[in-house]
């Protein structure tokens, strides 16, 4: 093992917060997941995004960043290594789809301020699917504040994402195609996902696995 902080990172619905808890059980990993559940901004956003999206991207923005250098800072010497389901990058690549450009523009530079604080993570690997399989997995589990997002806002994100790796040289990228694969509930799917992260050779810049 090379990694220390592995992130697993895709859009709303992939299913990694899931494929963090196996990894974390599999391979005694210390385990970090995104508190989004506890934001009260979050169900207000889906109902009204142009009222509440600068709140509660600063709200995710200061949450994300306390929990990570608290939990980046604090190793526990009884785990194999760390594993998070969500790299703070996350809080730019969200706010650009849902601020305004003055709103974002501001955001922007608090981000930039406490960013290059946190540690980068060795091993980043983002998990795509195509956008109907993500509605069908936001529809499956049933979360009443999700029910409303919709297609063009997934495929909003994901571009974000793409053009986020397209600057990035010095990360360790692995984007890992899940479409024709069901790694929740398959443990053979489950295997070439942990193989692919692994046991694949992947060096620094964008790196790409059809599974």
């Amino acid at each position: 093992m090379d990694y220390n902080f592995i992130v697993i990172e895709g859009n709303i619905g992939v299913g990694k917060t899931t494929l963090s808890h196996k990894l974390s059980e599999d391979f005694n990993a210390k385990l970090i997941l995104e508190q989004f559940a506890e934001n009260p901004f979050l169900p207000k956003f889906y109902r009204d995004p142009e009222k509440y999206s600068f709140p509660l991207e600063m709200s995710f923005l200061a949450d994300r960043y306390n929990q990570l250098k608290k939990e980046l800072s604090e190793p526990d010497l009884f785990k194999s290594f760390t594993i998070a389901d969500y790299y703070f990058m996350k809080s730019l690549i969200f706010s650009k789809q849902t601020l305004k450009d003055d709103e974002y523009m501001l955001y922007r530079q608090f981000f930039h301020i406490i960013y290059n604080s946190l540690p980068k993570p060795d091993l980043y690997v983002y998990l795509h699917s195509s956008i109907d399989k993500l509605l069908g997995n936001i529809k499956k589990r049933g979360r009443d504040y999700e029910q409303k997002i919709t297609a063009d806002y997934l495929l909003k994100i994901q571009d974000s994402y793409f053009e986020f790796f397209k600057q990035q040289h010095d990360l360790k990228l692995l984007v890992i195609d899940t479409n024709d694969v069901d790694f929740v509930n398959q443990d053979c799917d489950y295997k070439k996902i942990t193989e692919a992260m692994f046991n694949s050779a992947c060096g620094c810049g964008l790196n790409r696995i059809i599974l």
